[in-house]
């Protein structure tokens, strides 16, 4: 599965100083630089080079810095990879080309160009935001099936924790989770319900949450003087 790319890759790339996060935006992987403002990087994963792979990452290419192609190399050494047309192809594009053997070490195939041009700012805002609130790295590059666990997810279920214990007052929430307000009011995943003005519950589907993707329980009294409802 492309999942199978996702941790070597990873690791290259962490190899050159970047932080690196699966599933952002659409992206397989998304990594940061530390510079202000950071250099992006797009990862786009397939388990062969084809021209789908290149088409990817065609469409992601307007809010990256730099763009990545990564396959499996193939066991004959036969693939795309050898295609002198295909590299060509990923060098006029500006995208680079990594190369994941069985054994998990990457080898690059294309560089890509170090000054790829930017068309899409609010997109690559949108990224660069995404991956910084993004607690850790929750969701593995390449997956299709399962929800990605995007940083408004986090936030929700870090609501849904707060609340297992019974009814709890927005304000209260919002010391440790500032977007509670508006995660409650919108209910996206319906998760929450509202018990009386400024004060929200948990339904079974939010418990049922907390079952599927167990969370470390907040202590939102602990230090302060607010009190329990």
């Amino acid at each position: 599965m492309e999942t199978a790319l996702y941790l070597p890759v990873k690791r290259f790339l962490e190899r050159l100083g970047f932080t690196v996060k699966g599933e952002v935006g659409g992206c397989d992987l998304v990594a940061l630089s530390g510079d202000d403002p950071p250099i992006v990087v797009i990862g786009e994963l397939k388990l062969s080079f084809n021209l789908e792979l290149v088409l990817q990452a065609v469409d992601r290419a307007g809010a990256a810095d730099e763009v990545w192609l990564a396959a499996r190399l193939s066991a004959r050494g036969k693939g795309r990879e050898s295609d002198a047309r295909y590299r060509n192809l990923c060098r006029r594009l500006g995208f680079g080309m990594l190369a994941v053997t069985d054994a998990g070490d990457v080898e690059v195939i294309v560089k890509p160009a170090t000054t790829a041009p930017r068309r899409n700012p609010k997109k690559r805002s949108r990224l660069v935001s995404e991956h910084q609130r993004r607690k850790g790295d929750p969701a593995t590059g390449g997956s299709t099936r399962a929800p990605i666990m995007t940083a408004y997810r986090q936030q929700a279920l870090a609501c849904a924790s707060a609340l297992a214990g019974g009814p709890r007052r927005v304000r209260d929430l919002r010391v440790d989770i500032p977007d509670a307000g508006k995660i409650l009011l919108h209910n996206v995943y319906g998760w929450f319900d509202r018990a009386e003005r400024g004060i929200y519950v948990l339904t079974d589907a939010g418990h049922a949450a907390l079952k599927r993707w167990p969370q470390q329980p907040l202590d939102l009294y602990e230090g302060t003087k607010l009190e329990r409802l």
